[in-house]
């Protein structure tokens, strides 16, 4: 699998409008900073995770082709805001949308005239398919599992998915294939989760998981949090999402960091 981030940043996005702190005002574009998104790719599948305001400008510089799927993990704007923006894709088809029922009724209040009866010409096509807690799926060649952290007091939906590689695509011979799984956890604006969820989020080959700041917050992980997190999860690998400006310079923060986590920047691309 391939993950490529989209957007890295909170709700406000980095720079914030009107904010002077070094931050905002740095050169080094690893501290430019979209809303949370991110593409997950095979060689067959292609899946969005979430589809913020920013997704325009995001996704022009990504190959022109199908998108599988859009996997919402909550009902807040700067994870769904651009999801008319999607209209592009539909001329290969109707788009699956998958979220839990709290997103899918916000979607269905954000963008009514896309699934009203007589639609006018030219709105996105969306299949709109409600998803829970625990209820595996699979889109393409990858595996997916939905489950839940807190967003403050507001459930929304942690993905863990997997891939199972085929010898044809690894271009070994069959003597040498080790048909092992590769597992990514992805996690945005958890501040909490159940020790009942925990499972679904430990040995992973790869986690993505919140940190806003270092300063606690009503409804997000520091990073600290996210840092003790991904240590009770087991992560092989760990990249840090959703900073506000107040998190710091990305070259400082990152020298802080164990060495196997550290914070993910916009168009940075990892293989699974």
């Amino acid at each position: 699998m391939k993950l490529t981030f989209l957007g890295t940043g909170t709700s406000c996005g980095v720079p914030t409008i009107g904010c002077r702190c070094e931050v905002c005002q740095s050169t080094d574009p690893h501290d430019k900073r979209l809303r949370c998104s991110a593409l997950l790719e095979t060689q067959q599948t292609r899946l969005l995770i979430d589809c913020g305001p920013d997704f325009r400008q995001q996704i022009m510089p990504q190959p022109f082709r199908k998108i599988d799927g859009i996997l919402i993990t909550h009902a807040h704007y700067d994870h769904m805001g651009g999801m008319d923006d999607i209209r592009p894709y539909c001329q290969f088809g109707e788009i699956n949308v998958y979220a839990d029922p709290i997103a899918r009724q916000g979607l269905l209040e954000m963008l009514p005239y896309c699934f009203a009866e007589h639609r006018y010409p030219g709105v996105p096509a969306i299949g709109l398919h409600e998803i829970h807690p625990h209820e595996p799926m699979t889109i393409g060649d990858i595996d997916i599992l939905p489950f839940q952290v807190m967003h403050g007091k507001l459930p929304i939906l942690g993905y863990r998915f997997t891939t199972h590689p085929q010898p044809s695509t690894l271009h070994l011979p069959p003597s040498t294939f080790n048909p092992q799984p590769s597992t990514l956890v992805y996690i945005t604006d958890m501040k909490t989760i159940d020790d009942a969820e925990v499972p679904y989020a430990e040995g992973a080959d790869t986690l993505v998981v919140n940190a806003l700041r270092q300063k606690p917050h009503h409804s997000h992980q520091t990073v600290d949090d996210a840092v003790r997190f991904a240590r009770r999860v087991h992560a092989r690998c760990t990249f840090l999402i959703h900073p506000s400006h107040d998190i710091g310079l990305h070259a400082v923060v990152n020298r802080t960091l164990p060495a196997d986590i550290q914070l993910a920047y916009d168009g940075q691309v990892i293989e699974v």
